[in-house]
């Protein structure tokens, strides 16, 4: 009771601590706008990357904070004897609480992860809502704090996208500024997560501004600075990811590290087919049910936690102890304790808990958990590279150094999970306290990359994203033209022609009309055919004799195709391509809204072209 008491004790704290923050922040708002006005555009961008990473920095450490208190409140002073309450019941508490406070305290709005970001730079001009400021705090908090099976380091990216989004905006900054504090805010973020600002750079460059031409990276560097000064600061060593090396490189194991990274990359394949599939399992369930799948989840999650207690939270500490004491102390903990002086159950236990992780993991995601695929492609990437290695060795192939293996092995799979080589290369040699893996790193994420883009060209997270055409890839052309809208461009003031109408009526409607081509419409404005100046052009002249007779019924032709008025504008563009027509009918439905042209099309794309380009 005493504990429960201490906890509510520091959620109060917390509150106190939010409302401080807010007035603080209404307080520097005048001084801040005064010094805008002041300072050229690059001083005030290099003071915000400084005031986005610090707030970002002071928002993940009060994250890991949360999560690592309701941790040890919940297992201080327990035995084996209590695994029962600790793998069965506090993941399952986890996930219904956290369905429950995003149902009701949040109305069902979600957004986790990565691609939403994305989304809004390609789509809301870099504007995420406000709520993402507090929401992934407050909910990946409770999952991962109860054992959830996932990490925090995508929350705490999102957390600090919309810090830095929310900063641009409040002082009127434009697109191509609010995007960069955007980034700056993730790339705090992920540097505070690891006490890691070269990867949290890195992460930013290749996750959030992929497809976004950018020359101004100063902020972004001092964001990233700021907020792992933060976490270094403030935080306890024991709550980061933080190893030792254990032997140097040599060169006679590359072939092996090359291997591995073939083995990081099917791996990989794997983790986004199992995905996937679980993602498919509950969007069976509708949105009236969340609570429902919530406890579907969270018995899935529980049993999973029962049988291999290492997948009980972000598992951080669980890759320590493998790293660097391996496998036996984990296997204590577990049902396979009996087993533990046998060297192949030892083997067979450390294969398992890397192929049941990615089921774990997407059930906590998917099932109304909150998280992201950072922090458990880390940790499957140190069992699998564990495994490879001490398979090499006890089939006396060859003495590798399995520590070593274990951690080039997490950067392996991070990089084909997240189609992210570099993130991965910088965090893994900044962790580890030195950059002697760096080559090893380079030939390990290099090779899983290469393999995983064999398969697919965009990652777990974002492919669905990017067929919809939702966010930007690094097809240039192609983010021009998402950027446009059919409901912006769409012409709307060109006469319709009713089926009936005589060729007097049809030339009155026109004579006044700059338009080459017209839609043919019934009373209630349904789409029935087009007529063009050339289906109108041998009736124009006088020695043809049928005008009187001409009614539109006969004129028009039927439509080799439409657009919706909310459809994708890459979409649009391929429709353009494959019909040959200048201009497409716009509908609404079935109702017809105007007509759409490629003149005009390619006259937006320019002049968003230049905007961009100026900033």
């Amino acid at each position: 009771m005493q504990k429960f008491r201490s906890y509510f004790r520091f959620l109060r704290l917390l509150l106190r601590m939010q409302h401080q923050t807010e007035d603080l922040i209404q307080q520097h708002e005048i001084p801040l706008s005064w010094l805008k006005a002041k300072l050229t555009r690059q001083q005030f961008l290099i003071l915000s990357g400084v005031l986005v990473g610090l707030t970002t920095g002071f928002a993940s450490v009060l994250l890991k904070t949360i999560v690592h208190f309701i941790t040890v409140l919940i297992t201080h002073d327990y035995h084996f004897r209590y695994q029962l309450m600790f793998y069965l019941i506090f993941p399952f508490c986890g996930l219904m609480i956290t369905a429950l406070v995003v149902h009701y305290l949040f109305k069902g709005k979600d957004g986790k992860g990565i691609a939403p970001i994305l989304h809004e730079i390609a789509n809301h001009s870099a504007r995420v809502p406000a709520y993402k400021m507090y929401r992934q705090i407050i909910a990946s908090g409770i999952t991962v704090g109860f054992g959830g099976s996932a990490g925090l380091e995508s929350p705490i990216a999102v957390t600090g996208a919309a810090i830095g989004s929310n900063y641009a905006t409040t002082y009127g900054l434009p697109y191509k500024d609010r995007t960069l504090l955007l980034a700056a805010g993730s790339a705090a973020g992920i540097a505070s997560a690891f006490n890691a600002p070269i990867a949290g750079v890195m992460f930013a460059i290749e996750i959030i501004l992929a497809g976004v031409v950018f020359s101004d990276f100063i902020p972004l560097i001092i964001a990233s600075v700021a907020g792992a000064l933060v976490s270094k600061m403030i935080l306890n060593e024991q709550i980061l990811l933080h190893f030792n090396l254990q032997r140097n490189f040599d060169y006679r194991n590359t072939p092996f590290y090359l291997l591995l990274g073939i083995c990081c990359g099917l791996y990989s394949r794997y983790y986004a087919l199992m995905a996937h599939r679980v993602d498919r399992f509950f969007k069976r369930f509708q949105s009236t049910h969340t609570i429902r799948k919530a406890m579907v989840g969270g018995v899935m999650l529980a049993l999973c936690c029962f049988v291999f207690p290492p997948l009980f939270g972000d598992g951080y500490g669980f890759v320590k102890t493998l790293a660097n004491e391996g496998p036996d102390r984990l296997m204590q903990i577990s049902l396979f304790a009996p087993l533990i002086r046998h060297q192949w159950a030892l083997l067979a236990f450390v294969g398992s808990i890397a192929l049941v992780k990615v089921f774990a993991t997407s059930t906590t995601i998917y099932a109304g958990g909150s998280g992201g695929n950072f922090a458990p492609s880390l940790f499957a990437g140190a069992f699998v590279g564990y495994f490879f290695s001490r398979l090499m060795v006890d089939l006396h192939l060859f003495p590798l150094p399995v520590a070593n293996f274990t951690i080039v092995g997490m950067a392996g799979v991070m990089s084909g999970v997240l189609y992210a080589p570099l993130t991965s290369i910088f965090l893994i040699a900044e962790v580890t306290g030195g950059y002697d893996l760096f080559i090893p790193l380079m030939i390990v994420s290099t090779a899983s990359y290469l393999i995983v883009k064999r398969f697919s060209p965009y990652s777990l997270e974002i492919s669905e994203y990017v067929r919809e055409g939702k966010i930007f890839t690094r097809r240039y052309d192609s983010n021009i033209l998402s950027m446009l809208q059919v409901k912006d461009l769409v012409d709307c003031t060109g006469p319709c022609i009713r089926p009936h109408a005589t060729w007097d009526e049809i030339l009155a409607a026109i004579q006044h009309d700059n338009h080459l081509c017209w839609a043919v419409t019934d009373e209630q404005n349904h789409l029935l055919g087009i007529i063009t100046f050339e289906d109108l052009k041998t009736h124009i002249f006088p020695h043809h004799n049928e005008k009187s007779g001409c009614i539109a019924e006969k004129l028009m032709k039927q439509v080799p195709v439409t657009v919706q008025i909310h459809e994708n504008m890459n979409h649009v563009m391929e429709k353009f391509d494959a019909s040959g027509q200048w201009c497409l009918p716009v509908l609404q439905g079935e109702h017809y809204m105007g007509m759409l042209s490629k003149s005009a099309v390619l006259d937006a794309y320019r002049i968003t072209l230049k905007h961009s380009m100026e900033g």
